[in-house]
């Protein structure tokens, strides 16, 4: 995977290479860095690089990882639409983070935070909201079953209101491994066992069909 580093303009290159160039900023952005569109499967931050920037999620889907001194990952968020990421811890990026399908993000110099306090406002208040997500993740890696944590995951996933409807993945079984906190054969016999219940279709590895909402979110705690 390609690293993204360096400064705006040298990141402006990289990402003219992989997708044929950079997305104008939107009207009424904020002017303090680069809009830029990024392919999926690129590394945009590094844990442990120095923090320049504050990055948000235009469109698209980013995970954040960190690694353990064995060299094992945990995935330990999943990122959308309107969520940031880049915090540090000692001036350096406290996570990895890796695009999951083409995304456009905008850039944030930190020094624009000192600057701006509207835009510094906004940008705490979704970091809020993202720690709340953290915390019910964390009840979920601590509390429930391998089985319930898939469940969770998949409904994590399915908008509101939407039935019978094919979910298409952006992570393979060994990121969802990762999330989870499981193994990749762990999380396979949890997809085979909704499976057996009748309560998902398996049409392809990347593609989920959840049949019952309502014993799924049973199943997670979440009804």
């Amino acid at each position: 995977m390609r690293k993204i580093k360096g400064g705006a303009t040298q990141m402006r290159q990289i990402i003219d290479e992989r997708t044929g160039g950079t997305v104008r900023p939107p009207c009424g952005a904020e002017p303090h860095g680069a809009t830029m569109r990024i392919a999926a499967h690129v590394t945009v931050l590094h844990e442990g690089d120095p923090a320049r920037r504050i990055m948000e999620v235009v469109d698209g889907a980013v995970m954040l990882t960190k690694l353990l001194p064995d060299g094992r990952r945990q995935v330990v968020e999943l990122l959308g639409p309107g969520d940031v990421f880049g915090l540090a811890h000692a001036d350096a990026y406290a996570c990895s983070a890796e695009t999951l399908t083409p995304a456009t993000i905008n850039t944030h110099e930190r020094g624009a935070l000192e600057r701006d306090p509207v835009l510094a406002a906004r940008l705490l208040r979704r970091f809020e909201a993202q720690l709340c997500v953290m915390h019910s993740h964390a009840l979920v890696l601590g509390r429930m079953s391998a089985l319930e944590r898939v469940a969770f995951f998949l409904l994590r996933l399915m908008p509101d209101g939407m039935v019978g409807t094919t979910l298409h993945l952006s992570m393979t079984r060994q990121e969802i491994a990762d999330f989870l906190g499981l193994t990749l054969e762990t999380v396979s016999r949890a997809f085979s066992e909704l499976k057996r219940r009748g309560l998902v279709v398996l049409q392809r590895a990347d593609e989920v069909r959840i049949q019952d909402r309502g014993s799924m979110r049973r199943l997670a705690g979440a009804a």
